[in-house]
């Protein structure tokens, strides 16, 4: 039996991002490039005899009962297989909050892996993705990470190449966006075709390993209607460029923004300046990380 396991739970930038339109169910066919990235929260599971799931979590703010995604994430296991003993469930957050990065979905698809490997349920990799995506559209790839295209509601995945390695800075305004709004006030019919992404020349630049072909065709349509609503997202994304980024693009429907530098001199002096010199004021959370394209590996301290 076991009885801890400590696990990390690794955040998602879109190298590209686009969407096809509004189905009849409310949803959004989309197609996006996601690629995993090196920050991580930290998921650490407590077997207890006791039954029920317990949230712990350090940040104030963040439910600790059935509203957060770990608690449902863990239910829908134990209740599916009828597992009799308890889990406590403690989360500690990094990943930034509402921000465009999966966090919420890295979490629960975390505890999908740490709870089948505790109580021993004996699930593959694809029936924990079958079941994620009744938590939430990102999980399934939350679970497989890596470099993919995600298409449908995000569900449809296919494992591409790994990306080449790179400095990325991530920088995250001290706003809070709403993926309600942005996908409402999107209006994918009416906009032009060069305000849709390359996704397919960018899948074929991840096959060339051609990094630069990648940051030159970086695009995410909703960006049509977050930089409109809060313009310190393409400010941040222009001081990136000015510092050396080859690309820089809004993550999700925002407010994260990324760069991708293959200059680390370059990388670091941006998030110096963006962390703690004359940029400082545009971002309120800066990290400094690359790709991490390790698959189906949660296991960490």
């Amino acid at each position: 039996m076991i009885k801890h396991l400590g696990l990390k739970a690794y955040g998602k930038i879109n190298l590209g991002l686009d969407v096809l339109r509004r189905r009849e169910d409310g949803y959004h066919e989309v197609r996006m490039i996601m690629q995993t990235v090196g920050i991580f929260d930290r998921v650490d599971l407590i077997w207890k005899a006791e039954p029920g799931i317990q949230v712990e979590t350090n940040l104030y703010y963040l439910p600790t009962n059935e509203n957060n995604l770990v608690y449902k994430a863990a239910n829908l296991l134990m209740s599916e297989f009828h597992v009799k003993e308890g889990l406590t469930i403690r989360l500690k957050k990094f990943i930034p909050v509402a921000a465009g990065m999966a966090g919420g979905s890295s979490d629960a698809a975390a505890v999908l892996f740490g709870v089948n490997k505790m109580f021993q349920l004996g699930l593959t990799t694809k029936q924990l993705m079958e079941r994620g995506v009744k938590i939430g559209a990102d999980v399934p790839y939350c679970i497989l990470r890596g470099t993919a295209l995600s298409e449908g509601i995000g569900e449809i995945l296919t494992p591409l190449p790994p990306m080449p390695q790179c400095q990325v800075l991530i920088a995250k305004p001290a706003i809070s966006v709403s993926t309600k709004f942005v996908y409402e006030n999107l209006h994918a019919n009416d906009l032009r075709p060069d305000e849709h992404p390359d996704i397919d020349g960018i899948i074929a630049a991840i096959h060339r390993k051609d990094i630069y072909g990648v940051s030159g065709k970086l695009g995410n349509v909703l960006e049509t209607v977050t930089v409109r609503e809060y313009p310190i997202i393409q400010e941040i994304k222009d001081k990136l460029l000015e510092h050396g980024a080859i690309g820089s693009l809004m993550s999700g429907s925002g407010p994260t923004v990324f760069g991708l530098f293959t200059n680390p001199h370059a990388a670091q002096t941006a998030y110096e300046a963006m962390r703690f010199g004359e940029d400082s004021k545009l971002a309120k959370q800066v990290y400094l990380t690359n790709f991490y394209n390790q698959k189906e590996n949660f296991h960490g301290a």
